[in-house]
Formats: C-alpha cells, structure tokens, sequence
C-alpha cells in the first residue's frame, strides 16, 4: 500500500515514480492491457520495419514482448527515472540489441524532428493529465508537441488510456485541430479478472499535415466487437460513445457478482448505422431454487408484442420469469427498423453478448437456452411511415398476435412502447367462385395486403370500458336510444367508429387537432365520416371553448355524451393523457356546459404522478358531483365517468343490470360481436369516488 500516491498529483512528480520503482524492485508493473489483450491493435499500426518511441515505459514488459513476437525491433523507451532505466538495460541488453533504454524527459526531447513513426503511450498520458489546472495542462499541451515534433507525417500515437472523460476529449480536441484522424479502439476483454474493471482503450491519432482554414474532424469509434470504424461527428459524440462502454462494462461486472434488485435495460446498438437493434432487460428471480439447469435462459420477445402488459410492463417480465423458472431472464426486444435473420440468426448474433449479463453463479460452459413464443420470432410489416408537425415521426404497422390473429397498430416513434391505436383485421375473403388456398400450397407472405379493419373488435381495453359507460346515460329504466355524442381524440378511429356502428341512432362529433391522423384513420384503419359521423379538424381546447360560448339559456346542452382520449405530447409531465390543460377547472365547467343533466363526461387518464393525479381528481370533483372509476387491470390507465349531477347515482347491481341489457341491445342478429366482450364485466370494478 506505500507504493500509492497520497494524491492523483503525484503521478506527475518525478520523486513519486522515483520511490515507487526503488521499492517494487525488479518486478514488472502493467498498469492495465496485458499484451495479448493489446496485441491485435497494436498489430494494425506497428509495422515491423517502424522506428517506435515509447514514452514513459516504466519496467512495463510491452516494448520486450512486442520485440520478442518480431512485431518490430528498433524501439527507443524513454523515462524520467534513472533507476528504472538502469534496470530495463540490464534485462534486455544480450537478448534485445536493437531496442534501447534512454533517461530523458518527455516534454523536452532531444531526438529530431520527424525521427519516428510510431509513439506508444501505455498509461503516461492518464499519469500525467490527473487533473485539469492550468499547470497540468500546459504539460500536457507541451507533451502533445513534442510528440507531434518527433512524428513523421503519417506516423501514429497510439495512447493506451482508461479514457476518462477529461483526458479523452483532451487528446481529441487537441489532434483534431491540428488536423490529425484520431480513432478509438476499445480493447477486447481477455475475460479474465482483471485489476480494472473499466475497458481499455488505444487512441490512434494519425499525424496528417495541416491544411490552412480546414476545419474539417475525421473522428472514428472501434468497438471491440467489429473491426469497422464508425464516424461521429464531434469530441463530445466520441467522448459519450467511450462513456456508453464504460457504463456497459460497470454494469456487467455488478450484476455478474450480485443478483439485480431492480431490472436493468439497456440498448444494444447496430454495427452500421449505430441505431438501436435489441433492447434488453435482466430481470432476477429470487424465489426461484437454482439448480445446473436454470440459472440463466435468452427470451426472444416476438416482433410486435413488445408492447403487451407480459412484455412491455416490469411486472409483466417479472411474472415471465418466474414461470419460466429461471434465476435470471434476459428479455430480448427487436426493433422495427431493423431486418432478422429468424431465431438462429439472432441467436448466433447474441449469444456472446448474452453471456456477458450472465448471473453469478453459472457453471462453466453452461448451455443458455434461447426461448420464445411459438418459437418464432414474430411478424411485423410496416405499412406507412410518416411525420406531422403536431405528432412527429409514427407508422403504421401489422404485427401477429396470438394464434393467427394479426393486428394494424399506430406507433408514435417519440412514444415507441405505446400503442397509440390498434384494430385487428379481418381474414382476407376469397371472391365468389374463387377456390380457398389448399393447406399444402405456399403459405401467403407476411407482407401481401391482409384483409379488412374488423370494426366489431375494440383491441384496447380502456376503449371497451369508455363504452360500457354509456350504461350510465337516461332514466332509471331507460337505454340509450338518439345520442349526441362527442370524442375528442380520433387515432387510428377505433372508439367513434364504434358507437357510431353499434348505437344506430348516434350522431357522432369528432375532433382532432392533428390531420395526418384523419389521413391515416381514413387510409389504414377503416374510417370514413357520413351524415352520423364528423370530423373536425381543431384544438380541442378551442373547440369545446366555442360550443360552451355559444350555449345560452335558451339553447340547451348538446352532448349526451363526451369522451376525452387525447394524448399529451409533453413527456416531462407525469400525466400522458390528456394534456394538463384538459382538466383544469375553468375548461372542465366548459365541457360541463355542454353536456346535457343526464349525460356522462368519460375521460381515459393516464397518470404517473401521484400527487398530480390526486390534483386532478380533486379538480374533477370539485365540477362534476358524481364521479365513478374504473382502473384498467396491468396498465396505468384509469377511466373515469363524470356526471353534472348526483340523480345519476347507481348501484353495482343497478350499474351490471343496465350493463346486461345494452349489451342485448348492441347485439342485433347478423351483426358481428366479439364474445369477450361483456359490458357487465367492464362495470364490476367500477368505484364511486
């Protein structure tokens, strides 16, 4: 321990190092990067016939074994310590004739300009910029000049760092200004235990000559895992990509030794582009018993179900793991802009990387299995993709679900686990005379034209339980028969396309500030406006704000029914929908305005925040007497049934016979109904607030 330094500014200090190889004797000291593990980047910028400068070699082995290996011989190490020079002579001096020992400072050279054209710096350049004072960096400025005096134009540093953030961007600025290309290599992992459990890096900094008013950076990032380079754009990209591999190698030697109290997720990222390709999530199972044969297993999430509450959700994946019985669950999402080749190809693609997540524990050369539903991977087509100004990037995509249900979705890529709306679709027909497909002919492509929008189906749950709520409307006995009704929020259609189908009397009002969304519910989800169904195209918040203007006295309420399933763009706040604006007092007595005394405000929250959603709770009471509520089981959604008076007030068993008998009603002969569905079941958790 007394060969420590008290303070990082000692390894700068000449006395430190001085006192530190009087006391480690003959020992070598290899701060960090054994040669095996440094060899193959070294290989790529060390040629054999090469003059090669080491600075501050210390008693490192690297120059011996990089001579001894007939990498290259004409070697010239160079340290401020006289003891550790003395020493480096006497163990190379009848073995190594060509390589030299010299005592002589870095940043005061005595070699000519242009002598060589390679420096190597193991862990110098770490040693010496241990702080960023004005001092330290005018050293380190003088040893970035000296080292560019005695380069060659095309010659090569190459600096071997832990690249902490400072010295990185550091070197970069410093090289890339002058008009050298400066690349990372990070150093592959012998897999070892190794002192550092930060990866190492090689910056190779290319001498070129400067062009006078060039302000062009080539700035390259090697990965270890892939030989080609990928170009970014600034220091501060550089420095963040070696930051994402430093947190990975953090995060692998934690969990490698612990089990995860909390899942982790992380993105692992195309070689090519540098877009995310897998999202991954390490989910622990404590109360699962280890054994040979279960500690660690891959589950291929399939394309398109990323988003299901099993998926997408923490206590989805926590209950996956454990009825798959394993102590540790990798769960593996595909990304939609990326092409797979089917299960073997992503197993071949991750199964190195997966074991670098692997549980403390796991015996050697344990086979990882790799799971999945069906054991597939899944379909998905992208329909259409585009961008509005309001909603930014979204597409529109068919996805499998269970069995041989397929399902359209819109995605809003800003909100990409989030599916905004959905519809299944319908088998596709075969035309009258047409003969159906023999079971042993090809099957159709995942990507020819599916069949139509099945507008009997409501995918998501909160719409069918804002539905259900229409049991709420008329007298004691009475079930809706002509309804005004407005929804304010289209999507892909689904809700309005509904109760306009299903309640024949209603004359729907829909309002949408976006109108790429009409453009896509008209084009891709099966919606289409008519004398019972309009679209208009507004602020909501503008909109309501003028009915309620125009209300007088003599003019009475116009809305059965209002339903808010509008979604808020502003992801710093804890409430995805609707926008606070929504739900503030002075617009709720608006909509309070225009809705009849026996009608029903149903408004689809979405609340995060506790404190907030006690906020809104308390502003809704405060306008609507009677307000009920009902939480969608596994996701955060909350639908909540406003009335303007407490006459509307009903019982559980009042509430599930009203329920029973719409349902009767909506049920016409010839007309599809998705069995699944029971109104009264929608009701039975429905709370009085």
């Amino acid at each position: 321990m007394e060969l420590l330094p008290r303070s990082p500014a000692e390894f700068g200090s000449a006395r430190y190092w001085d006192r530190f190889f009087r006391q480690r004797g003959q020992r070598p000291f290899e701060w960090y990067g054994a040669f095996p593990e440094l060899c193959p980047v070294l290989h790529k910028y060390v040629r054999p016939r090469d003059k090669v400068l080491v600075v501050g070699c210390g008693n490192s082995e690297l120059s011996e074994q990089m001579y001894d290996v007939g990498m290259c011989e004409d070697i010239v190490n160079i340290d401020i310590n006289d003891a550790v020079i003395c020493q480096m002579r006497e163990r190379s001096a009848s073995t190594r004739p060509r390589m030299s020992y010299l005592l002589m400072d870095m940043l005061h050279m005595d070699f000519p300009d242009a002598h060589f054209q390679v420096v190597l710096d193991k862990g110098t350049l770490d040693a010496l910029l241990t702080d960023e004072e004005e001092a330290t960096l005018a050293k380190v400025d003088q040893m970035f000049a000296e080292i560019s005096r005695v380069l060659q134009v095309g010659g090569r540093y190459l600096c071997v760092s832990l690249a902490q953030a400072h010295v990185l961007r550091k070197a970069v600025e410093y090289f890339s200004q002058e008009g050298w290309v400066v690349r990372v290599h990070q150093v592959a992992s012998s897999g070892d235990k190794q002192q550092f459990v930060l990866p190492v890096f090689v910056y190779v900094m290319t001498k070129f000559r400067k062009i006078p008013g060039s302000a062009a950076q080539i700035l390259e990032i090697c990965p270890e895992e892939q030989d080609k380079p990928m170009r970014v754009q600034s220091a501060e990209q550089l420095v963040a990509a070696v930051k994402d591999r430093q947190h990975y190698a953090l995060l692998c030697s934690q969990i490698s030794k612990t089990p995860c109290r909390e899942q982790v997720s992380l993105d692992l990222c195309d070689k090519e582009n540098g877009k995310p390709r897998y999202t991954l999530h390490v989910v622990d199972s404590p109360s699962v018993k280890p054994s040979r044969d279960n500690h660690f297993a891959i589950f291929i999430i399939p394309q398109g179900r990323e988003t299901e509450w099993l998926f997408g959700t923490e206590e989805g994946r926590r209950q996956l793991a454990a009825s798959a019985g394993f102590g540790r669950l990798l769960t593996v999402s595909l990304h939609r802009e990326q092409h797979y080749q089917g299960m073997a190809g992503i197993q071949a693609e991750l199964s190195g990387k997966v074991m670098e997540l692997a549980p403390p524990g796991l015996p050697a050369r344990q086979q990882v299995p790799f799971l999945s539903v069906g054991g597939d991977i899944g379909v998905r087509a992208v329909r259409h993709c585009d961008s509005s100004p309001l909603s930014g990037d979204f597409v529109v995509e068919d996805v499998k679900g269970e069995g041989t249900c397929y399902f359209r979705r819109l995605i809003f890529l800003q909100n990409r686990n989030v599916v905004q709306s959905e519809a299944r679709l319908l088998a596709p027909t075969p035309l009258p005379g047409q003969k159906k497909r023999r079971k042993d002919k090809k099957k159709a492509s995942p990507t020819e034209p599916p069949g139509a929008i099945d507008k009997s189906y409501l995918c998501c749950e909160h719409h069918k339980a804002m539905v259900a709520g229409l049991c709420l409307l008329g007298g004691p006995n009475a079930l809706p028969g002509e309804l005004a009704v407005l929804v304010v929020g289209l999507g892909g259609g689904s809700l309005p396309l509904f109760v306009h189908d299903y309640f024949s009397q209603a004359r729907v009002a829909v309002v949408e500030i976006d109108p790429s969304m009409l453009e896509v519910a008209t084009r891709w989800f099966g919606f289409s406006q008519g004398d019972r169904m309009q679209v208009h195209v507004c602020d909501g918040l503008d909109y309501v704000a003028k009915l309620a203007a125009e209300g007088t006295s003599q003019t009475p309420a116009q809305y059965d029914a209002v339903m808010f399933d509008v979604d808020s763009k502003d992801l710093t706040v804890g409430m995805s929908c609707p926008p606070p604006a929504f739900v503030e007092e002075p617009f709720l007595q608006k909509v309070k305005t225009i809705l009849k005394p026996e009608g029903v405000f149903v408004l689809n929250l979405v609340c995060r925040d506790a404190r907030l959603k006690e906020s809104v709770l308390g502003t809704l009471r405060a306008v609507f007497p009677l307000l009920y509520a009902r939480r969608i089981q596994g996701e955060v959604n909350e639908i909540l049934f406003c009335q303007p008076g407490p006459a509307g007030r009903r019982d559980p068993a009042e509430l599930g016979a009203r329920a029973r008998a719409l349902e009767g009603a909506l049920r016409q002969p010839g007309r599809p109904w998705d069995s699944s569905y029971v109104l009264a079941d929608m009701l039975q958790a429905v709370h009085i607030l």
